[in-house]
């Protein structure tokens, strides 16, 4: 009765910080919510109120931690996190939007460490990824800040020695001493990362690539396919 009772509270506990941090299947409030004014996104959502629910499960790895199925679900869900969300992000034409789908993917990051029982490094990405959104967040406001925010571009790409290629480093690690699945995974969303995040700054800061787009789907005279299919610049068909 005392296991029941221990495995009821750590899931609802759990539960909680996969809404608070907008993990899957609890994350489609999130992207709305990013389109508030930039600096409110970049204070509450990509350092402080979303991370909560990771801050959350991190305060309570000891308790998580005597439960391996809790681990294992926890690392499971960030996973999911982590993979869902950047494929989302890959589609994306705003860049709040695409910066909200980013944001819930690299917590699947942090969730997946936690899974793992890598503390340090969830803490690590934890901060490092703060620093970087919150200025992707407040240079979004105002688009002049191009080199901000391409700064910032190249930290979440994980790009040498930027903060963000040491914290997440550490948690691609991590994964392939856990299951090489989920370290294959992992890893191929690292790429992903990287695409979504270069695509978002030259749709935004690139106005002849922009252009580029917009003038090859003017020329388009076939319609679209019955079945509707996303393509990697976020168009139909």
């Amino acid at each position: 009765m005392y296991s029941v009772f221990v495995n009821l509270c750590a899931v609802l506990l759990f539960a909680g910080a996969i809404a608070k941090s907008a993990q899957f299947p609890l994350h489609v409030w999130l992207p709305d919510a990013m389109e508030g004014p930039a600096s409110i996104s970049a204070l509450i959502h990509a350092a402080t109120m979303v991370a909560a629910g990771i801050f959350l499960v991190a305060r309570l790895l000891p308790l998580f931690i005597v439960i391996p199925h809790i681990m294992n679900f926890i690392s499971f869900i960030g996973i999911i996190t982590v993979f869902f969300e950047a494929t989302l992000a890959l589609a994306q034409k705003d860049i709040k939007r695409g910066l909200a789908y980013s944001t819930m993917s690299q917590f699947g990051y942090m969730m997946l460490a936690l899974g793992m029982g890598s503390y340090r490094s969830d803490l690590f990405h934890l901060i490092t990824h703060a620093y970087s959104k919150a200025l992707l967040f407040l240079g979004s406001g105002s688009v002049i800040h191009s080199m901000l925010v391409g700064y910032c571009t190249l930290s979440l790409c994980g790009i040498p020695p930027l903060a963000c290629f040491w914290s997440k480093d550490e948690i691609l690690n991590d994964s392939w001493l856990y299951s090489p699945i989920f370290a294959i995974i992992a890893w191929s969303t690292a790429g992903f990362t990287a695409f979504y995040m270069c695509r978002i700054y030259l749709l935004t800061f690139e106005g002849h690539l922009n252009v580029h787009f917009q003038n090859y789907r003017g020329k388009r005279n076939t319609p679209p396919p019955p079945l509707y299919s996303i393509s990697l610049w976020g168009k139909e068909g």
